[in-house]
């Protein structure tokens, strides 16, 4: 990279340097600046071809310059020889004026380093251009380098040069000596001009004798800057020793023929020995044939063939040559007739820039950018002329990058934007609005084009207000928003209100509903459809022009109008204009459909609405009763449980933890019934129903004791088992079978009672206890006890759901022995019942509670002693309202108590035979 940078520096200072030195004390750089080395040009290539500006006018120019470092080598004489032959050159095309010849600026400017001039801008020479680079800077131009000459700059160069020379053999009767591509230069339009006059001969005669042009033998020991390019010469100058304008027409042979054929001249000469290279070339061409001249285009061929003839006087001369057909290309023609366009007047200007656009297709671009499109632009100071002109030069922009137009084209079309006369123009300019809004830049746009819109709305013509109504839709989309909604919008409502012409009213109307896509909704809505109705025009196409725009706005998609805009102010204005007499029954129906399209969607809108509300307040009342539901079951459950609380109080300790979690539940319920809650609170109230939720369905925990003996099955709701005990009771006070002879247990089977025993009992005779007193025992599977057969088990004043027992005497039943207690007599025979194991299981904290005790506490004392406590097993809800019976409170008890659990018993291995004393007792015991 550093080895790069140094080599650029090194060039830059290179090139600085040249220029400095090659210009330095020059005269010439008082009024100009000297730029870069752009090409080279002259006899030899001598004159290196610097850009330059003038520095008054910043005028571009091109700076000649002959630095005579190049001719050191030679002796003084020569040197003024060389020097001699420049000036002369020079100094005599600063004195010819011809379009065909290189226009001087500036004369020659001698210093003591230097000579130098300024002539028109210049592109290079021909020589370069066809690969001569000799004399350049080391690094050749792109623009030199990579140049292609097309067929129509070929043509109409060769074309110029022949006008040239027609020029000077006619009007100034000279003969120019040394037509060459070096002394051919291409200036920046690309116009082919003639200079290096160092060697032209002036006729001797006077101007009306024939002319006769002096010739001066070839000397060898010359130098080659004072000797002319034999490789071009025509044979007599060094045979014959003499030259007349036919020899500058060999020299035009051989020029087309370098042209067509690379840069190479048709002979190779030996400068050593010029004489016999010459000789060998006058016998080569006088066997020229056309097999020769092969590269050169057959039109042309013979006329070539022609030139390069050894005979002078067979050689046509430069005006025949301008003639010939191979010139009347349309393209040279065109480019032709642009260099005389100054000559023209206005009707021939006219009927040229008219048929011009079907030529410029035909020819290439860079011949247009550089020959025609200079000359176009220079007719716009002619307001007559710029109808004619503009079009073309805007036909030419569409092939121009955005960097040629900005650059070429913009900076000629800024003075025609603001004019206003002739009409044309504006109208020439809307057709092209869309290439306009392209390639120009936004600030110009701004700036210049869009004020132009803006005037032709304003125009008092009605015919440009109707075309750029009609335009401004087709490039509405290149405009930016801000421009059309402060500036363009607003133009466009004042021409519809303010004309006095249906014409412009109608299409404002159509251009209004056409760029509507490229306006925004609500300025649409606030702004565009209020208009409609300032409207005071009842034409029918006006109406219909204010049906499209309500239409398009409706069913846009991007658009629309809401239902508030439909009902209140779209709907009250279409139906009364649907109705007006001016209107066909075409017209009328297209009103018709579109109102009814809108009370279709005003009314499937409006009821979609009306059904989200009702569906809206019906959830919300289901939740409200919802609500209330759960609140009045909540409250039940709560009353039901301070009714229990009330019956069975003072109980032991819970064996479920139900109850805290429905009390906790009837907080939240309550606490949600009695105020509304904040989002907080209802989602905290959420979670901690949910919470409470999953407490009621899990198992509730029970207590487990192990014991020593085989574990028990697990417990069973007691509800349906003293359900089937009441009912087999029942059954068998019914039927009254009689009693067996034995009083001894029978064999009964185990109903699998959850809080009785879990364990089927034996048949065998045996004694209970209960843990507390030996005097009290129970049966597992049911109770037997006299009945009376006449007695109605399920009759009476009492609650519903409880059953009303009388004991009756002792009668017989089969199978079923009572319980009893024994007594004292009985007692005190028998063997005391084996109680270690109960006192093992419970334990010396367990006190022991005798009969007498029991018996002398009222029986709803002693029952709240077993009863569990509210939430505890669904037992409590089948206790309530227990009256006093015997068989149910025992039941209720053994259930509640957890001193009752089955998992806590044994089956006891005692004995019972009396059943009648068991009755006695319990008779004593309940009254």
């Amino acid at each position: 990279m550093e080895s790069m940078l140094n080599k650029l520096k090194s060039t830059v200072t290179k090139v600085t340097a040249d220029v400095t030195s090659a210009v330095m004390g020059n005269p010439v750089t008082r009024e100009f600046d000297v730029g870069r080395h752009i090409a080279s040009g002259g006899n030899g290539l001598a004159w290196k071809i610097f850009h330059g500006t003038k520095k008054s006018t910043k005028q571009e120019v091109a700076v000649f310059v002959f630095d005579k470092k190049l001719i050191d080598k030679y002796q003084k004489f020569e040197k003024d020889q060389i020097i001699d032959s420049l000036k002369r050159g020079v100094q005599q095309l600063t004195r010819l004026r011809h379009p065909r010849l290189l226009t001087v600026q500036h004369p020659l400017e001698e210093s003591r380093d230097c000579l130098a001039f300024c002539t028109e801008p210049v592109f290079a020479s021909l020589a370069n251009v066809l690969g001569n680079w000799e004399n350049l800077p080391s690094s050749i131009s792109p623009d030199i380098k990579d140049y292609k000459l097309y067929d129509v700059e070929m043509k109409y160069g060769l074309l110029q040069v022949s006008e040239g020379l027609s020029f000077l053999h006619s009007s100034v009767k000279m003969v120019h000596g040394n037509v060459t591509p070096e002394n051919i230069i291409l200036n920046k339009s690309g116009a082919w001009k003639i200079m290096g006059f160092d060697f032209c001969v002036s006729s001797s005669n006077p101007s009306e004798q024939e002319p006769k042009f002096p010739c001066k033998e070839w000397d060898p020991n010359l130098p080659s800057l004072c000797l002319p390019n034999p490789e071009y010469l025509a044979p007599e100058y060094i045979l014959s020793v003499s030259c007349e304008t036919a020899s500058d027409m060999y020299s035009l042979g051989a020029v087309i023929f370098a042209v067509f054929n690379k840069g190479k001249p048709i002979f190779e000469v030996n400068k050593q020995d010029i004489y016999k290279s010459f000789s060998r070339q006058l016998d080569q061409l006088s066997r020229l044939g056309s097999s020769s001249l092969t590269s050169i285009p057959e039109e042309v061929r013979e006329h070539v063939k022609l030139l390069l003839n050894v005979t002078p006087a067979v050689r046509p001369d430069a005006d025949q040559m301008t003639k010939i057909p191979f010139f009347d290309d349309v393209g040279a023609v065109t480019l032709q007739y642009f260099d005389t366009l100054f000559q023209r007047d206005n009707l021939q200007k006219s009927q040229f820039f008219k048929g011009l656009p079907k030529v410029l297709p035909k020819l290439p671009k860079r011949v247009i950018v550089q020959r025609i499109l200079p000359c176009l632009t220079s007719e716009f100071v002619n307001p007559d002329m710029v109808p004619f002109v503009l079009p073309n030069v805007l036909l030419i922009a569409e092939e121009c990058t955005k960097e040629e137009y900005v650059r070429l084209i913009l900076p000629e079309l800024g003075p025609v934007f603001k004019q206003q006369e002739p009409v044309q123009i504006l109208l020439i300019f809307l057709q092209k609005m869309d290439l306009l809004l392209t390639k120009t830049p936004p600030d110009e746009i701004k700036n210049s084009v869009l004020p132009m819109v803006y005037r032709a709305l304003e125009a008092p013509s009605i015919q440009i207000q109707e075309l750029c109504l009609n335009i401004i839709p087709t490039f509405a989309n290149l405009i930016d928003y801000p421009s059309m909604k402060n500036a363009l919008i607003p133009r466009i409502k004042n021409a519809c209100l303010q004309t006095s012409s249906l014409a412009v009213r109608v299409n404002s109307l159509v251009c209004l509903g056409k760029i509507l896509e490229y306006l925004d909704k609500w300025f649409v809505l606030d702004d565009i459809l209020p208009f409609l109705q300032q409207i005071p025009s009842k034409e029918p196409a006006v109406l219909m022009g204010i049906l499209g725009i309500y239409k398009c706005t409706f069913t846009h998609k991007k658009l629309g109008i809401t239902k508030e805009q439909l009902a209140g102010k779209v709907l009250p204005h279409l139906i009364p204009l649907s109705i007006e007499n001016n209107l066909n029954l075409n017209q009328f129906s297209s009103f018709i459909a579109v109102i009814k399209e809108m009370l279709s969607r005003l009314e499937s809108e409006h009821r979609t609405k009306l059904e989200q509300l009702h569906m809206m307040q019906e959830q919300q009342r289901s939740l409200e009763i919802g609500n209330q539901m759960n609140a009045s079951e909540e409250t039940g459950v709560t009353h039901a449980g301070s009714q229990i609380d009330k019956v069975f109080n003072n109980t032991g300790t819970d064996l479920l933890t139900g109850g805290e979690s429905e009390n906790k539940e009837d907080g939240l319920q309550n606490k949600q019934k009695r105020a509304s809650l904040t989002l907080e609170e209802k989602q905290k109230l959420a979670k901690e129903q949910e919470q409470a939720q999953k407490l009621k369905s899990q198992q509730p925990l029970k207590p487990q004791v192990h014991t020593p003996i085989a574990p028990s099955k697990q417990t069973k709701d007691l509800t349906d088992t003293l359900m089937d005990n009441i009912t087999s009771l029942t059954s068998l006070s019914v039927s009254t079978p009689k009693l067996s002879a034995s009083s001894t247990f029978t064999s009964v089977p185990s109903t699998g009672l959850n809080m009785m025993f879990s364990t089927p009992i034996d048949n065998s005779k045996r004694n209970l206890t209960n843990g507390l007193n030996a005097n009290m025992g129970f049966q597992t599977s049911g109770f037997s006890m006299p009945v009376n057969p006449n007695q109605n088990y399920f009759s009476g004043s009492s609650t519903a759901g409880v059953t009303t027992m009388t004991l009756g005497a002792a009668p017989t039943l089969s199978s079923y022995s009572p319980l009893s207690v024994p007594p004292a007599a009985v007692k005190a025979q028998q063997r005391p019942a084996d109680m270690s194991a109960l006192n093992n299981l419970f334990g010396p904290q367990k006190p022991k509670v005798s009969m007498n005790q029991l018996s002398q506490q009222r029986p709803n004392q002693w029952l709240n002693q077993f009863v569990p406590p509210q939430g505890s097993s669904g037992m409590g809800s089948a206790a309530m309202g227990v009256q006093a019976n015997v068989m149910g409170q025992a039941a209720f008890g053994m259930q509640g108590n957890p001193f009752f659990n089955p998992q806590n018993f044994a089956q006891p291995p005692a004995t019972m035979t009396s059943s009648s004393s068991a009755s006695n007792d319990l008779k004593d015991l309940f009254g």
